[in-house]
């Protein structure tokens, strides 16, 4: 918890460390902030200096100015502010609870807060531990869902059951594990249809086209995407089907690829900042960013490519260094190795999109998807080089 005098109780970094620290590596004053946020420069700097203490509409406003991917917020909250040492969420607590039949509101309110913070997990946590661990809930919630509980009780499980199939679905395609993973994917769409959860089902529709556009099925991609949309339209889960359309597209070479981009980045703009934009069936305009880099990619656009490549990494790095999102920096990585072997860099271009394949948090297919990319660039444009060799050989090791 944090105290009034802007210090954390437990010694942890207080919300105003954070914004501070976010600010200045933004490289914005505080009339910067003032202006993006419409809070007068004195109340920020008193929220800075510990002197006021934040409220929720501050925090997210700060932290969608900011592109803090939810730092803010969650300080704001008195949680601590680096979430990549946290202990797994399986708490002794709460499973004696949910073996004991307990369907309480208070038990399923904790049970939906730790499948929220698992979805916060994906991007940067250990991909088999997560697996791991979401299967331990679903054994959990098929056991309660076993069991006579209320109308509401049962709704409820439906949908944690959903969300959990749909990230442990999402970790094992990024291990490799496609059977597994179309498994579980259909087993999301299972849970969500009996739960009458749109969105759920939506995602399992948008799982579809990830699957599909990575395997080169593009125009599968693109059926899949427009299916989703019918089922889930309006909502974030629309705006990442429109994501995966249009990369399809790209990759297809159709044109109105722009109108595409346009067309989500209208419903995005319409929706409210998510309070977890950590959250991986969360779109922020951070990761709009990260699907229109791939798409300007994809369609020759270099400059626009680049633009958005460096401002996904920015965004993905705190001010202390800590890489949020290695998946997302690593396609960026080899979006800007695109473009340097583009621009004739071949040695630029292999350190590059040798770094994007480095040992870490990785989503496979895609990165191997891109990765490939990069090497049909490189051996067309320098046919024979040792440097192209070399990073076949590291495209080989993915």
């Amino acid at each position: 918890m944090q105290g009034y005098n802007g210090v954390s109780d437990t010694g942890d970094v207080t919300f105003g460390d954070r914004l501070r620290e976010y600010r200045e590596h933004r490289g914005w004053s505080l009339a910067d902030l003032n202006k993006a946020t419409h809070y007068s420069r004195s109340y920020l700097s008193n929220l800075e200096n510990g002197r006021k203490v934040p409220t929720a509409d501050v925090a997210q406003a700060c932290d969608e100015a900011l592109r803090a991917k939810g730092e803010l917020i969650s300080a704001a909250r008195g949680d601590k502010v680096s979430k990549l040492d946290r202990a797994p969420w399986q708490t002794a607590e709460l499973i004696q609870r949910m073996q004991a039949s307990d369907t309480t509101a208070s038990t399923l309110e904790s049970l939906q807060s730790t499948v929220e913070e698992m979805c916060c997990q994906y991007n940067h946590r250990d991909a088999l531990e997560l697996r791991q661990e979401a299967h331990g809930w679903l054994h959990h919630v098929a056991g309660l869902l076993d069991r006579p509980v209320g109308l509401k009780a049962h709704a409820d499980l439906l949908v944690a059951g959903g969300w959990l199939a749909l990230l442990a679905g999402c970790v094992e395609y990024d291990l490799g594990m496609r059977t597994a993973a179309e498994s579980t994917r259909r087993a999301a769409m299972q849970l969500g249809l009996e739960a009458g959860h749109p969105e759920i089902v939506g995602w399992g529709h948008e799982m579809t086209a990830w699957f599909a556009l990575t395997q080169g099925r593009f125009r599968q991609a693109v059926a899949a995407s427009a299916r989703g949309q019918a089922v889930a339209p309006g909502g974030t889960v629309q705006v990442q089907l429109i994501a995966q359309e249009a990369k399809a597209k790209a990759r297809l070479g159709d044109s109105g690829l722009q109108t595409a981009l346009d067309r989500g980045k209208e419903i995005l703009d319409h929706l409210p900042y998510p309070d977890r934009p950590d959250n991986h069936f969360k779109v922020d305009p951070a990761k709009w960013d990260y699907y229109a880099m791939d798409v300007h990619r994809i369609a020759g656009d270099d400059e626009l490519a680049t633009k958005y490549a460096h401002g996904v990494i920015d965004d993905n790095i705190t001010p202390d260094g800590v890489e949020l999102s290695p998946m997302r920096i690593a396609e960026c990585r080899l979006t800007l190795g695109v473009v340097a072997g583009r621009g004739g860099d071949l040695e630029q271009a292999v350190a590059l999109g040798a770094s994007g394949l480095k040992e870490g948090r990785q989503s496979k297919p895609p990165l191997q998807m891109i990765a490939t990319e990069l090497d049909q660039e490189l051996r067309q444009r320098f046919p024979g080089e040792a440097l192209v060799v070399e990073f076949e050989e590291t495209l080989r090791g993915l």
